[in-house]
């Protein structure tokens, strides 16, 4: 599934100190310009459902690409765009492990994938790309065989712990089912709204040995040290940003408008910290629901962090 149309916006020019995102964008084949952004879309709002949230998830893909496509660039830049995979007939499990095939084959091109959602079960599907990947399985025989496999952590920035243990999987379960499955994953949290999470969530992120920080406790300085603390303990990480981390005056677009949240200011520190980082392998954002968005506002907010990542990422080497 294409999303060309979704790529579109005004054209001052055709050097490069004019160019912008719907410009630089192209349909991406195998093999395209290893090292490149490639954004994919997941259209699914199933695990909201299931979820008992507002449904509209599924619509958010194209939304962001909108949103981003009248962006200005600051410097010449190629990126590519994969489609989108699309939930149909409530097949959650298979869409997510369509996502994860695609975004293994991405990873094993070269490719800095960005993945569009969608509700915050894109996450799993996300996961599942970069655990088959063999970014993270490095050959252990051959000319050059690596020691040890690399450590992968999850940097959720987010006002959930998405550690439920409903019998079937939704928005609210995907985090509880990576650990479940590879107990190696590091796993934390920034954003976390008290009111918004049991005493029982708490309890497994507990368990589960998950760090986090509530929203309360979000002050600059302290973040800046929590992500720093994270960052040295993993080699490859997944940034997933669930758009209700933010306050609902910034984005109100979502699943669950935070009643309180993170200054976006403090959320974007986060995503310029860790795209410089060297260790981000994968993005995905999540829950942005355009029927309840007010101007655009989440998804404009949303693209901007978007654009930062991918115009100052650091490549994984």
């Amino acid at each position: 599934m294409t999303s060309e149309s979704a790529w579109t916006g005004r054209t001052d020019g055709t050097t490069p100190e004019q160019l912008r995102w719907h410009r630089a964008v192209e349909p991406y084949e195998a093999g395209d310009d290893p090292g490149a952004c490639v954004f994919v879309g997941f259209a699914s709002d199933e695990g909201v459902r299931r979820n008992k949230g507002r449904r509209g998830a599924a619509e958010g893909p194209d939304a962001l690409r909108r949103a981003l496509s009248p962006m200005a660039l600051p410097a010449p830049l190629r990126a590519f765009d994969a489609g989108t995979i699309a939930v149909t007939d409530e097949r959650l499990e298979d869409g997510q492990r369509r996502l994860g095939e695609t975004v293994s084959a991405l990873l094993n091109a070269g490719a800095f994938p960005v993945v569009l959602g969608g509700g915050h079960e894109v996450a799993y599907g996300t996961h599942l790309g970069l655990a088959g990947s063999r970014a993270a399985n490095p050959a252990s025989t051959g000319p050059n065989p690596v020691a040890s496999k690399p450590t992968v952590g999850i940097l959720n920035l987010d006002a959930h712990f998405d550690l439920r243990s409903d019998r079937i999987a939704s928005s609210g379960t995907p985090f509880r089912q990576i650990l479940e499955s590879d107990d190696t994953v590091h796993y934390a949290v920034i954003g976390i709204s008290q009111p918004s999470n049991t005493t029982a969530l708490f309890d497994t992120a507990h368990r589960f040995g998950v760090r986090y920080l509530v929203d309360d406790d979000c002050e600059p300085a302290r973040v800046t040290a929590f992500v720093d603390d994270f960052l040295a303990d993993i080699d490859l990480l997944h940034l997933t940003i669930d758009l209700d981390v933010l306050p609902a005056a910034v984005a109100p677009g979502v699943s669950a408008p935070a009643a309180y949240g993170v200054a976006l200011s403090t959320i974007q520190s986060v995503c310029d910290r860790v795209t410089a980082s060297g260790t981000l392998a994968i993005v995905d954002i999540a829950e942005l629901n355009p029927h309840f968005d007010i101007d655009n506002r989440t998804a404009r907010t949303a693209a901007r962090l978007i654009h930062r990542i991918v115009t100052q990422h650091v490549r994984v080497v």
